[in-house]
């Protein structure tokens, strides 16, 4: 009879230990997708002030956090920005790539991303190509359309750590203003509809004020020719 409790027992604490773990994992889990980043909203489009609300919430709270390094993916070559001889021995350039459709970026802000860098000129490997034929290197947001993602590249500091810090940066306020512009537009306040209003009003009475002047300018022409015969 002990031993059949004891099976009994060992196999409860198995299941609840089984449990208990795979709880543990659905949560690191749902933690990793968005790389300790706070979840946006599941809207692609905001569409009312509820929806609004919450993204502008999302924006001050993503706003306060940095990117971390592993929610990216990261490569490195040899530099040709400062660093003397030392950027020919030590790979300092740093290139980041980032799929616009990951889950930490909102699905709202995603065109908008797109739009933004679609706005660069053409890119090359790391090269972008100017219309003079000039080699410059990519330091601004571009989009990839082969993998779906924006790349940006830093080779403004002389070590690697600080260039991956300068592509972070700017992936977050890339967007940050991607997530700005998909907000409803606020209707302007009473108070200023009525200053609007009341400059229109001041604007009409002014321009009927210089009317009626230029009419009394003509009839006394008139009046003065008349008299002249």
């Amino acid at each position: 009879m002990s031993i059949r409790l004891a099976k009994v027992c060992n196999q409860c604490l198995k299941e609840a230990l089984t449990r208990n773990l795979f709880g543990v994992s659905l949560a690191r889990r749902s933690f990793s997708t968005t790389h300790g980043l706070p979840p946006p909203p599941p809207f692609p489009v905001i569409e009312d002030p509820s929806q609004d609300a919450q993204a502008r919430k999302w924006l001050e709270e993503f706003s306060l956090r940095e990117i971390p390094k592993g929610a990216v993916d990261f490569s490195y070559s040899r530099s040709s920005g400062p660093g003397g001889q030392n950027v020919n021995k030590v790979n300092t350039k740093a290139t980041l790539r980032c799929p616009i459709n990951a889950p930490w970026i909102p699905m709202w802000a995603r065109e908008h991303i797109m739009q933004l860098v679609r706005s660069r000129p053409v890119e090359f490997g790391p090269y972008v190509m100017s219309f003079r034929l000039n080699l410059a290197p990519r330091t601004q947001p571009s989009y990839v359309s082969s993998s779906h993602s924006i790349q940006i590249v830093s080779t403004k500091h002389r070590s690697q750590a600080e260039n991956v810090q300068d592509c972070l940066a700017k992936l977050h306020s890339a967007i940050q203003k991607a997530a700005a512009e998909g907000f409803l537009k606020k209707e302007p306040s009473e108070a200023q509809k009525q200053r609007v209003r009341e400059l229109e009003r001041i604007a009409k009475a002014r321009r009927r004020q210089e009317k009626e002047k230029r009419s009394q300018v003509k009839r006394g022409r008139g009046r003065g020719g008349g008299g002249d015969d």
